[in-house]
């Protein structure tokens, strides 16, 4: 699951009185359909999204193999997720590739987006990722990894395409092959994962002077995983006008979720197993 920061504020922390928030200078623009503004690229996606890092994959996830009751699940888990409205799906090149009984994550997104489609008229929004891996050089790679990408998707141009990580050397020809792409139309929002706010002003920096807005920077960020408040990279997005994806919002299940309903009012209440009982964060959502 990845959810995307539509507010300026910080999340509250569990056991302390929350401080007053202080509006950004720049935040992600919520549109009346609900969906959200990737930074100051033109495009928008819903506020939550599905996060397929795990589909296909045996290499950390489904218990190292997988068979068809997981494939079944992961399709299971597209179709409720578009039943339930939430049309934003991230995967990356990486996600499932190369290791023996895996499927990649990006051919298995395609082929339910295209059974889905057969079906009824469903908008799907697509981000993937450019893995920057020590031997591609060059702005060419980063063309190259996106036309494949784009081939197992079945798609002719995919609505968010970031580059997965730093790479030890060639960043700057990355990044020039990311405005590559969104000049030749493969993509219609460029953006960056798990950058530091120097590597994410740098890249900003660099992309502005092609008239390329960088829309969007994916870390891990969720009420147990604050780093990003810490280390300046939220502050930066706010002050930038780029748009914080979250991914890892509930820590990879470790947050367990408990709606309940009280007064007519929504509760949702956050378990962690490293928390005590008094220090349950409770957020009341009218």
């Amino acid at each position: 699951m990845m959810a995307l920061q539509v507010a300026g504020g910080c999340l509250p922390v569990p056991g302390r009185r929350a401080a007053a928030v202080r509006p950004p200078r720049a935040s992600a623009a919520v549109e009346e359909d609900g969906k959200v503004s990737l930074g100051g690229s033109g495009v928008s996606v819903t506020k939550l999204g599905i996060g397929a890092w795990s589909w296909g994959d045996t290499t950390y996830w489904n218990e190292f193999q997988w068979d068809d009751r997981k494939l079944k699940a992961a399709k299971g888990a597209f179709d409720a997720s578009i039943d339930c409205g939430i049309t934003f799906f991230d995967t990356a090149e990486v996600y499932g590739a190369g290791v023996s009984g895996a499927i990649n994550s990006e051919s298995l997104l395609g082929r339910f987006t295209k059974e889905r489609q057969q079906k009824e008229e469903v908008e799907v929004d697509i981000a993937t990722k450019f893995a920057a891996l020590p031997w591609r050089l060059g702005r060419g790679s980063v063309i190259s990894a996106l036309k494949d990408s784009l081939s197992r998707l079945g798609v002719s141009s995919v609505e968010l395409y970031q580059l997965h990580w730093p790479g030890i050397w060639g960043n700057e020809g990355y990044l020039d092959g990311l405005g590559d792409a969104y000049e030749q139309g493969l993509v219609k929002a460029v953006g960056v994962s798990n950058y530091s706010e120097k590597r994410l002003r740098d890249a900003q920096e660099r992309l502005k002077k092609r008239g390329v807005p960088l829309a969007s920077n994916q870390v891990n960020y969720s009420l147990i995983y604050r780093n990003p408040e810490e280390n300046g990279v939220k502050a930066a997005c706010d002050e930038l006008g780029i748009t914080l994806i979250a991914y890892s919002p509930i820590a990879q299940g470790r947050i367990t979720v408990l709606f309940i309903t009280f007064n007519n009012q929504i509760i949702t209440i956050f378990f962690c197993k490293k928390w005590s009982i008094q220090s349950l964060y409770v957020l009341f959502q009218y």
